[in-house]
């Protein structure tokens, strides 16, 4: 199959249509043979401690995106106590390190990332912040110090060709979204996304390929891995009205909270013109209301993103959103100050990295400890980005157990969510760049991406970006609505 380009309406659509067809198609890779497997799998395991310390360690001291700095410095202290040179982000946490196998070859990109979320009702939330790992990021960054130390260790790196880079990555999580504005207004981001920021500032440049485990809470043992999922828009939504008494001169005001009202009946009722194929989400928060009781609201927030399976999907969709709700506020006299932010693209799960995924764990521990998905999910990740430009995988690793972003999660089983997802890990190395890393070269060549060039990538989600009010009420009395980035 000759390597090609395609819209990211093409790789939705090809996406939603993907099953275990192709892949039960293709001839089953085996890789390596069972002495290399034990070998390296008790290298990894030889890390147990460190890694499950590690675990225990993040986990009593959550931060949320780009604020991960005792992580930073933890996993920092660590890693070079191992030998490595690190190159740091600087005004942001996270970094990497490079290990070079002296043979030529692919590079391959290792991820974890580093940021909890905000649970304040979680018993082992940080009492002060409400910061809490609910979502298994710090079982990543364990696992990534564990695999770090065992690549350090005799043998290792046998019969591997190319580099491997190890990375720990900031905010996968898209929250606190005007703590991150203010960050990309003082000119220390440009990107919400970890991930993106750092592909941003060119810390990917020189990678070929990208892999990341995510921790899962499926009560199941092994590795799981599925197709893709759902990028975003996020959006601030600001209505913008006239204070005045509300009991004693309402006629004088323009209500924002109403007029909110107004926009957000008005996009449910453009909810069944989404077509199914293309997954659209919108699932506002009114984040304030009003100032006081007895008074007219003139300032009434929203926050929300636009969740959809492409680009293109998204874009149209949130330009419809955007209609709406200028729309309802020029009908209450009111405005509306609409910003649009890039959250993250669809993740689209390299086809032959999904294929050795499951042929690896198979060969590793046995047909029962692979789960395969392939079904289209709805939830967003900044992995997705990278999947544009670069053949990319993640799967993920249970071990986890209660509601994931709830008030009881937690590592139930480390020896999963963070050994045996080191252990995979490791695996895909040696499968990606033994022989001459020629399973590597093969995903390569054959890798189906979005924006094969990184510039083309970076323009199509600078055209995300929207600050602007959208009502203007004319001297003739006409109204001017403008709510769209053209």
């Amino acid at each position: 199959m000759e390597s090609r380009s395609k819209t990211s309406e093409d790789a939705a659509a090809s996406s939603t249509l993907w099953g275990p067809v192709p892949y039960m198609e293709k001839e089953r890779i085996n890789m390596m043979n069972q002495e290399r497997v034990k070998q390296l799998k008790d290298i990894v395991a030889g890390q147990r401690d460190l890694m499950f310390t590690a675990e225990r360690q993040i986990w009593k001291h959550p931060e949320t995106g780009y604020r991960e700095w005792k992580t930073h410095a933890y996993l920092k202290e660590e890693f070079e106590k191992l030998g490595y040179q690190l190159t740091e982000a600087g005004n942001i946490p996270g970094f990497y390190t490079d290990i070079d196998t002296g043979r030529p070859g692919p590079k391959l990109l290792i991820m974890g990332e580093m940021d909890s979320l905000i649970v304040s009702t979680h018993p082992e939330c940080d009492p002060e912040t409400g910061f809490v790992h609910a979502c298994g990021h710090h079982a990543q960054s364990a696992a990534l110090l564990g695999i770090a130390a065992a690549l350090k260790q005799p043998g290792a790196l046998d019969g591997m060709s190319g580099s491997i880079r190890l990375m720990a990555v900031p905010a996968e999580e898209l929250i606190e979204i005007g703590y991150r504005e203010t960050l990309r207004q003082q000119g220390i981001i440009k990107y919400f996304g970890g991930k993106v920021e750092f592909m941003y500032r060119g810390f990917m440049d020189d990678c070929d390929i990208a892999l990341l485990v995510h921790t899962s809470n499926s009560g199941k043992k092994g590795i799981g891995v599925g197709i893709g999922n759902n990028g975003c828009l996020t959006k601030n939504i600001n209505y913008e009205g006239v204070s005045s008494h509300a009991g004693g001169a309402p006629h004088l005001g323009v209500n924002a909270l109403y007029a909110a009202n107004l926009g957000l009946n008005a996009v449910n009722a453009l909810r069944e013109t989404f077509q199914e194929k293309d997954y659209i989400r919108f699932h506002p928060i009114i984040t304030k209301g009003g100032g006081a009781v007895n008074a007219i609201p003139n300032d009434v927030r929203v926050e929300s993103y636009v969740r959809g399976a492409s680009i293109d999907a998204i874009v149209q969709a949130n330009s419809r959103i955007n209609r709406a709700l200028a729309a309802s506020a020029a009908a209450m006299g009111a405005n509306v100050h609409l910003q649009d932010y890039p959250g993250y693209c669809p993740l689209y799960n390299d086809k032959n990295l999904y294929q050795i995924t499951v042929d690896v764990v198979k060969q590793a521990w046995g047909d029962d400890y692979i789960e395969e998905d392939t079904k289209w999910g709805t939830g967003c990740t900044d992995m997705g980005d990278v999947s544009c430009v670069m053949p990319t995988v993640q799967p993920y690793a249970p071990g986890a157990s209660g509601v994931g972003h709830g008030s009881d999660y937690c590592i139930s089983d480390p020896e999963n969510a963070v050994l045996l997802s080191a252990q995979y890990q490791v695996l895909m190395a040696e499968a990606l760049l033994s022989n001459n890393a020629e399973l590597g070269k093969k995903v390569i060549a054959e890798a189906e991406l979005v924006y094969p060039d990184k510039k083309d990538y970076f323009a199509a989600v600078d055209k995300i970006f929207l600050d602007k009010k959208a009502v203007t009420q004319n001297e003739d009395g006409t109204i001017t609505l403008d709510y769209q980035n053209i």
